[in-house]
């Protein structure tokens, strides 16, 4: 399995590509970009798959969330590590 990757990389990719997303498609960008075996942590959690990643980033309200889309704005992402 490979390393864990920080959800703050997820939450930079969604920026990047400056786009709302379903959950549905948000979990299929997060397999296409960090591979179907990826495992996510935070500074509070860890062994997340993709859709539990969304489901903890959905409760920490870091979403913009509108019309069943999902957004990320830079200033929802903390810096620290």
């Amino acid at each position: 399995m490979s390393d864990s990757i920080h959800g703050h990389d997820v939450m930079r990719m969604m920026v990047e590509a400056g786009r709302s997303y379903t959950e549905s498609q948000l979990e299929e960008a997060i397999v296409q970009r960090f591979g179907a075996e990826a495992r996510f942590h935070t500074c509070s959690a860890s062994e997340m798959t993709p859709k539990e990643l969304i489901g903890f980033l959905k409760m920490r309200s870091k979403f913009i969330e509108e019309d069943n889309q999902l957004s990320m704005a830079g200033k929802n992402i903390c810096e620290h590590e």
